[in-house]
């Protein structure tokens, strides 16, 4: 049984693969912590999964973060930040005997920051259709910038091509570019692209492509880091629970030598996961 007196790891969660690609800024801007990833990888993508599932999936993994001692979980996941922090937060927390526990998701830290990045006042999302349609970066955008224009495009074909390796052939290209194509239609004005997506950094340079050559390209990773920095200063009583032993452990539902093969190149480095069963 985990300790729960002791400074334990910031926990961050993922479907897959996708969220190491927000870990990895993390890690680069906050070293000096303790971390735990964790890939639902058996059940993975969450993409097209019902908002019922994707919460169920969702807490089911939280709660294991937190008998690993993680007193504050990231979903580094836009589709499980969409579909189930929110219950998480206001209706699970509470009532759980991990009330004073938190997580965090990768919506709201783009969405306060985002605006500024636009001159236009015309943005593009591109996400999984799970994101797309819970309307959740259009509603947290408009809490804080009622006046920017977002448009959303899903990309059902993208993450598939990520997870099986097959981004960088001839062939994704077409996806690629029928995407971008689709969301730029809708409106000629945009000049900011969010990348909705954890997978999507990857597709970086093929989406670029085919933006016209001004357009801002946005990846969360750094925007979460810094978002996370900031929350630690404010709350420096939720830092004082986190180890500071540097450590970092990878842990996936499925079978751990195909993530750790996988991984790498989200991460940028090699890993060595741990396979486990909830």
């Amino acid at each position: 049984m985990a300790l729960h007196n002791l400074p334990g790891p910031i926990g961050i969660f993922d479907s897959g693969y996708g969220g190491l690609t927000v870990f990895k800024e993390i890690v680069a801007q906050l070293p000096q912590y303790s971390y735990v990833y964790l890939g639902d990888n058996a059940r993975a993508p969450y993409g097209p999964r019902s908002f019922d599932t994707v919460y169920q999936y969702t807490w089911q993994c939280v709660q294991w973060f937190f008998k690993q001692n993680c007193p504050l979980v990231i979903l580094a996941c836009n589709t499980a930040s969409a579909k189930a922090l929110r219950t998480i937060q206001q209706s699970n927390l509470p009532a759980s005997a991990f009330a004073a526990n938190r997580v965090l998701g990768v919506i709201r830290p783009t969405a306060e920051v985002i605006g500024p990045y636009s001159q236009s006042g015309s943005i593009g999302i591109l996400g999984t259709a799970g994101t797309v349609k819970s309307q959740s970066y259009p509603i947290e955008i408009a809490k804080f910038w009622p006046t920017l224009r977002v448009h959303q495009q899903a990309c059902p074909m993208w993450v598939p091509l990520v997870e099986n390796n097959e981004w960088q052939n001839p062939g994704a290209e077409y996806f690629v570019q029928s995407g971008v194509e689709a969301l730029l239609a809708q409106d000629k004005h945009i000049d900011t692209v969010l990348l909705a997506c954890t997978h999507y950094p990857l597709l970086a340079e093929a989406i670029a492509k085919y933006l016209p050559p001004k357009t801002t390209l946005l990846s969360q990773g750094s925007i979460v880091a810094q978002s996370l920095a900031a929350y630690l200063v404010r709350h420096p009583q939720m830092d004082a629970r986190l180890s500071k032993a540097a450590e970092r452990h990878f842990f996936t539902t499925d079978a751990a030598a195909d993530f750790d093969q996988h991984a790498s190149i989200f991460y940028g480095r090699a890993v060595a996961a741990t396979q486990i069963v909830l």
